[in-house]
This record gives C-alpha cells, sequence and structure tokens, in this order.
C-alpha cells in the first residue's frame, strides 16, 4: 500500500528490480516471459564477478514475481548475510551494476532498517528525508543513486506526487526527470566510497588456510566448496544437543585426516579460529601440543568435522534413500545459462577440458545450483543431506589425497585478526567518510601547529553550537569551524528574554548578567524611555534593578566559596586587545570590602575542555566527541608525553 514499508526480516537485504514504464507489458505471460530471458542474461553476467564467491548464509538470486497491488511485476529476492555485512554491501555493488548495464531496470534495495543506502549518508540528507518520508523514494537508475524529492512549490505538482509516490508513478516519473532526481553529489560519493573495493574486493575477502580435516571432508570440499559456510556455521552455532553427535563420529573418522588448503571468507575464518573449542575424549579426535607449528591446523580441521558432522546427523533422511545424480544437467535451464555464459566469455579462452576450464564449469555449476535453478519444494535437500549425496555419488582414495597434502601451495598470514589502535581509528575515519577530510585538513593543522594552536576556534564552535536550535530529534552540531562565522544576535536574544519576563525593552543581556555590561544597559534603557511608555520603562527599570540585586548578593555570597574560587578571572593586566574592560568592571575592582571580578568565560571553556581531553588519555570521551563532531581536532599534549 501507498506509503507504507514492507518489513523486511533481521540480517535480511530484499532487492527488487522493475521495468521502465514505457516497457511494460500488459499481457502476464508475455511478461513473464520476458523477464524470465532477461533474468537469464542478468546471472549470465553477474556470474563473471560472483561465481566462486563464498556466501556467509544465503546466496543472491533473482526470481520473478507477478503483478500484485500497487507494485507492478519484477525479479528480485532476499539474502540472509547472517554476521557478514559486507554479502549484503556486494549485492548493494551487483544491483548498482545490473542497473547500469541495462538501463531499461529501475531497482530499490533495503534491509530490516529500511533505505539502509540513506543511513550510510545521513550526513549529507536534506532535513526532510527520513524513514517516513523516504518510502518508495531511493532507487538505482543507469548506475547512480535516485531519490525521489519532495515538491517545494505548485509547479512541481504536475511531475511530483504530493504524498510518498507508488512505484508506478516512480517508474514513470524517472525516464523523463532522472536528472532532476539524481541524488547529490556527496549522497552518491558516500555510496560509492562503500562499494568502490569491489569487484576486487571479492578475491581479497578470501582467506587459504591449512587445515587436518578427514579425507571424506576433503573430498566434498574438493567439489562443492561452497558447503564449507554451512558447516561452519553449524560449528559456531551448536548446543549441547548438537556435540551429542559428536561423541562418537559416524561420518567423518578422525583417523583418516588428511592436510588440506581450504578457501575461507575471512568472516568465516575469523568465526573459526576465534572460538575456543576442546572435543569430547570419545570422539578420537586428539590436538599437538599448542606449541607444535600444525596446532592451528589441527584445531581448524577439528572444527570443520564437527560442523559436518552436525550437518549430517540432521538428516532426516538416511544415506540410501538420498539419491545421487547430476541435478545441473537434468535441469532445462542449464543449457541456456551455459551458452550465456560463453557468450559473455566466462571461461576466458580456456580450452574445453583444459584443468582451469573443468575449474570455472565447476564454480558455474555451483553458481548455477545457488541463485539460477528454481528449486522445487518437493525435491529440495538440506546442506547436510547434499553433503551425503556427494560421499554417496563420488569416491576418493586417502592415499592420493595425502600425496596432494604434500605439495599444498603456501597458505595466507592471518595477521590481520590482528589490528592495532592507529589501524583501528583508521578503519574508524574510512568507515564514517572522515579520512578524507582529515586528510584534507592535514595541511592546515600543519601550519596551525608551527604558528600555533588557535584556542579561539574552541571557542566561537562552542558559542555556535550552544546557539543552534534543538528539538525532541536532538541538537544540530556545527560541522566546521571555518564554514562560517559565527553571529551572536544580541537583539534577538534580549528580545527573548524579555518576553518571559515581560519587558519590552532592549535590557536584558543574560542570565550571567555581570558589571561590564551596565554601561550598555544603562544606555539602551534611557533611549527605551524617551520612546516608550513612562509607566512601562519604569516598571523595566525596576525589575532590571531587582536582577542586578539579586545577582549581586549571588556574586558576594559565592565569591568567598570554593566554587567562586575555582574560576578564573580577567585580570587588572590583561592585553586590550583580548580583553575590553569597560567603566563598570573599574568601577566594580574598587568598590569596598569586594573583589569581585568578572568570571573570563572563554579562558574557563577552553581550560576544562583541555583538562577533561588530557584524561582522556587518548581514548574517546565527551570532549574529543564533541570537539570533532564541530570538525575540531587538537594536538596531542607534547608536554606530557613521554
Amino acid at each position: 500500500m501507498e506509503g507504507l514499508r514492507e518489513r523486511v526480516l533481521q540480517d535480511t537485504v530484499r532487492y527488487r528490480l522493475y521495468r521502465s514504464a514505457h516497457l511494460s507489458l500488459s499481457d502476464p505471460r508475455t511478461c513473464r516471459d520476458r523477464w524470465e530471458r532477461q533474468r537469464g542474461e542478468i546471472m549470465g553476467r553477474l556470474a563473471l564477478l560472483s561465481a566462486g564467491y563464498i556466501w556467509h548464509n544465503e546466496a543472491f538470486s533473482l526470481n520473478y514475481t507477478a503483478a500484485r497491488g500497487d507494485i507492478p511485476s519484477h525479479i528480485g529476492g532476499m539474502t540472509n548475510f547472517g554476521d557478514n555485512v559486507d554479502d549484503e554491501w556486494l549485492i548493494v555493488y551487483l544491483i548498482q551494476q545490473i542497473t547500469k548495464e541495462f538501463p531499461d531496470l529501475v531497482a530499490s534495495i533495503e534491509d530490516e532498517d529500511g533505505d539502509f543506502l540513506l543511513i550510510e549518508a545521513a550526513k549529507y540528507l536534506p532535513k526532510w528525508l527520513n524513514p517516513d518520508t523516504s518510502v518508495n523514494r531511493v532507487f538505482f537508475y543507469h548506475g547512480e543513486l535516485h531519490i525521489i524529492p519532495l515538491p517545494q512549490n505548485t509547479g512541481e505538482l504536475s511531475w511530483l506526487p504530493a504524498g510518498n509516490p507508488t512505484i508506478s508513478e516512480v517508474l514513470s516519473l524517472l525516464p523523463t526527470h532522472s536528472e532532476k532526481c539524481l541524488a547529490i553529489e556527496p549522497i552518491r560519493k558516500a555510496i560509492n566510497r562503500r562499494i568502490q573495493s569491489y569487484p576486487e574486493k571479492i578475491h581479497t575477502d578470501q582467506h587459504r588456510a591449512y587445515c587436518y580435516v578427514p579425507a571424506a571432508i576433503a573430498a566434498v570440499l574438493k567439489h562443492r566448496p561452497d558447503l564449507l559456510a554451512p558447516a561452519i556455521q553449524a560449528f559456531y552455532l551448536r548446543d549441547p544437543i548438537d556435540l551429542r553427535a559428536c561423541r562418537s563420529f559416524k561420518f567423518f573418522l578422525p583417523e583418516t585426516r588428511v592436510k588440506a588448503l581450504v578457501t575461507f571468507s575471512k568472516c568465516l575464518y575469523a568465526q573459526l579460529q576465534q572460538q575456543p573449542f576442546m572435543p569430547d575424549k570419545r570422539s578420537g579426535y586428539k590436538l599437538p601440543a599448542q606449541s607444535d607449528q600444525n596446532f592451528k591446523a589441527h584445531a581448524l580441521g577439528m572444527k570443520l568435522a564437527h560442523g559436518f558432522e552436525i550437518l549430517c546427523a540432521k538428516c532426516s533422511q538416511s544415506v540410501s534413500n538420498i539419491k545421487a545424480g547430476n541435478a545441473v544437467a537434468s535441469d532445462p535451464q542449464w543449457e541456456g545459462f551455459l551458452n550465456s555464459l560463453k557468450k559473455n566469455a566466462y571461461f576466458r579462452g580456456e580450452l574445453e577440458g583444459s584443468a582451469r576450464y573443468r575449474e570455472l564449469l565447476q564454480m558455474a555449476e555451483i553458481y548455477f545450483q545457488q541463485s539460477v535453478a528454481r528449486p522445487k519444494s518437493s525435491s529440495t535437500l538440506s546442506r547436510g543431506e547434499q553433503v551425503m549425496q556427494l560421499l554417496q555419488a563420488q569416491s576418493y582414495s586417502v592415499e592420493e589425497l595425502q600425496k596432494e597434502g604434500e605439495n599444498l601451495p603456501p597458505e595466507d598470514d592471518d595477521s590481520w585478526l590482528n589490528i592495532s589502535l592507529e589501524e583501528l581509528d583508521q578503519m574508524l575515519e574510512e568507515a564514517s567518510g572522515t579520512k578524507l577530510l582529515n586528510a584534507a585538513r592535514q595541511e592546515e593543522e600543519d601550519e596551525e601547529e608551527e604558528d600555533g594552536y588557535d584556542l579561539q576556534d574552541i571557542t566561537k564552535c562552542m558559542k555556535a553550537f550552544v546557539s543552534k536550535v534543538s528539538s525532541y530529534e536532538g541538537a544540530e552540531v556545527p560541522r566546521s569551524s571555518a564554514s562560517s562565522e559565527v553571529q551572536f544576535d544580541v537583539n534577538s536574544f534580549t528580545n527573548a528574554l524579555e518576553k518571559i519576563l515581560g519587558a519590552e525593552s532592549e535590557e536584558l543581556d543574560s542570565d550571567d548578567l555581570e558589571d561590564e555590561d551596565s554601561d550598555l544597559l544603562d544606555s539602551d534603557e534611557d533611549s527605551d524611555r524617551k520612546e516608550g511608555n513612562p509607566e512601562e520603562c519604569a516598571s523595566a527599570a525596576n525589575t532590571l534593578g531587582n536582577i542586578r540585586d539579586y545577582m549581586d548578593q549571588m556574586d558576594r555570597e559565592l565569591a568567598g566559596t570554593h566554587i567562586g574560587k575555582s574560576f578564573t578571572k580577567v585580570s587588572g593586566e590583561v592585553d586590550l586587545d583580548n580583553h575590553e574592560l569597560t567603566k563598570t568592571e573599574a568601577r566594580a575592582e574598587s568598590k569596598e570590602n569586594l573583589n569581585i571580578l568578572p568570571v573570563d568565560v572563554d579562558l574557563n571553556l577552553v581550560e576544562n575542555l583541555l583538562e577533561s581531553y588530557s584524561s582522556q588519555a587518548g581514548l574517546p570521551g565527551p570532549a574529543s566527541n564533541i570537539l570533532q563532531s564541530m570538525g575540531l581536532r587538537l594536538p596531542d599534549n607534547k608536554d606530557n608525553a613521554t
């Protein structure tokens, strides 16, 4: 329905591809046939990018959906990415590439948070764009992010809907007004920054490690490396009931272990490596001493064996009831998909029958099973049943696998698991998009270190922050102290106070009224008396006098306390360029029995901020957080450096 967002499950991303309105077809059968052909073309193109990728939980796939209500016919899918958010951003990249190579398609993508692309570019969004107004407004078109704007005047109502648009309205609007709907450059840069590492990241995100695994697992992974992910998830999410099956192994015997080079995704490797686990003594799995150079490979293999055993123990069918066979070759879509791969140069000129050709063909078969083939619910096998089917269909030799284990290429270094504080800061800067901004400011900071850091920037930013308007949604933080001069409208401020106190004259300055403002207030009072009602002026003067008496009494009481002594005062010997003492201040210093000097607000502010920042000892804290949010970065305290 219009204005309502369909709910998406947790850790799941939903994506839909629509056809532009001028290309839509009314006949349902013709529409479906055309979508199926285009679906095959799209998946054939994407095989060049994602074939061989190890999905954490579910793979990217596209399926046809007929028109329903306000939603026209489309192809799309839902993918549960589990703990690996990189899978979600890979799908964003794939969707972007689809709309780039197929310009007649319009794509939407969202997860449980809604339009999560907007979250990535939150600091650049217009104020009107929020979760309620963003429904059916964020789309990929021609490979670029588009945001359907709100009409700002009556003239724009001729082509923009007044409320949240429907999908049909969007499909009619984008082809004719794509330039007006194109997201501003900072928003597009924020999204592109997140996916700019693709497609290279598809391969750099892999990690190869030695594992001593039962020969049956080595044989399974040789033919179906994608089954590694469900086995690791079975081990990672195990419970005591699952571990009952691992007291005595039935499928993956420990005495058949061989050395293998296993390819993980970095997320899966981290889940397996970083979780400590000791096998049951009855299982037959014994680990060497931790000082042994092969301890890590034995521990990884032992954990994998437990994961595969848990998978197979959960099968609802016995091995004898599972039919073996090549499900890919018997699928009627396979031949057309294979021709699409050849058309898109998927095999990269390799001779048919060569070792590299067979390797690419095996990845294509796995990709076809995961993303292209439409599974029939009655014949769909669980992951454990697929493992058992492979064990039944494939023959292997333990001796041959042992020989292969003696001539393996080197494994990858896993030092990326351990990061320093500097690397963590760099990662956070890259994720938040502040790395480029900080690099641009580096030259200015170097100049400031040479000339001396200007502490006035701190006071200016804090004053700008205090003068900002806040609401129930939060306070607005100035983005940069250098972006604009701090302006404080004294008249507006005093007028607001007058309304609160019931006065109409411009006589009040702040709740911290100081003697230095008395002459200015007296002059304003005299000018207003000449123009205003004498009775009103007398009432205002009486109110002002009461406030002065009240605050003078407060100053006398606080002057001798620890609170009064804790503030830094304006001394009599100050630089006239920085402090302009009024006549009122001079009179205050000469009063009998009083030594009340005005508080140096700016100096106290800077001292307290520096003290708070220094106490953080380089860690995150309130002082650094609020200053960095305003674009200020304090230099290191070299006086305390060791």
